[in-house]
């Protein structure tokens, strides 16, 4: 069977990362790229990890590409701190490494938020891949991009995304800056109807077209803080024109 290598990239995950590490244990090689943490995610990275890096983080997008140049493995499997990789998971991906189809394969992730998973509020996202020809673009909201088709595994992967609505919402506030810088670096300006109708539509995708409704206050919350994040985006876009970042 191709060997399959983990890359999972971390900054101050004490808290989950050793989950994370033992889920993906029967991986052929794991690699943590840690952004040099200041509590004991490297202490306990390097107890379960085949190769542990550290870089300084610019963005999300060259610390995985850094990682990647070091794997070895024929296939690769990208994994957050937060994500956890199911034992019925684990038994599809090796199967599916047996006789792949495709050059990479979507895994949906259903977000734990509020003490309950949301399969209403779940993504579909390109995280098993072929090494050969793989990388990653952009700064924030990274895109993995592989040679081949794309296919889709049918179980999921578990995201323990909630770690308290002030973590939550100082998420969305960074991603903002790098997407705000994104767009100014590009010439892009903001305007009333991208701060008015942008977000009003977060919102209606994420709580109506996504079903979000069906998971009752955290779907609603989730969809609130998604679409304040798409707000403050274009704030800050505003701000960078200004020069008053």
């Amino acid at each position: 069977m191709p060997k399959l290598t983990v890359i999972i990239p971390t900054f101050n995950e004490e808290a989950f990362i050793e989950d994370a590490l033992f889920s993906v244990r029967f991986a052929d090689e794991v690699i943590v790229v840690d952004s040099f943490s200041t509590d004991r995610t490297s202490e306990i990275a390097k107890k379960y990890a085949t190769k542990f890096l550290q870089r300084e983080f610019d963005n999300f997008s060259n610390q995985k590409n850094f990682a990647l140049a070091e794997a070895t493995g024929d296939w690769v499997l990208f994994v957050d701190a937060d994500e956890r990789v199911t034992h019925s998971l684990e038994n599809e991906i090796k199967e599916t490494l047996q006789k792949p189809r495709h050059g990479g394969y979507k895994i949906n992730f259903p977000h734990f938020y509020m003490n309950r998973f949301l399969y209403n509020h779940s993504d579909d996202v390109l995280r098993l891949v072929k090494r050969d020809g793989a990388h990653f673009s952009g700064a924030v909201h990274e895109k993995l991009q592989c040679v081949g088709s794309i296919g889709k595994l049918k179980n999921k992967m578990l995201h323990f995304t909630y770690k308290g609505l002030d973590s939550y919402i100082s998420k969305k506030e960074s991603y903002a800056w790098f997407q705000a810088q994104q767009l100014f670096d590009k010439g892009k300006k903001a305007t009333w109807l991208h701060l008015i109708f942008k977000p009003t539509y977060r919102f209606f995708r994420s709580f109506i077209l996504k079903g979000g409704f069906r998971d009752g206050v955290p779907g609603m919350t989730v969809a609130a803080v998604n679409a304040y994040g798409v707000f403050e985006r274009y704030v800050k876009l505003m701000l960078l024109h200004r020069g008053m970042k």
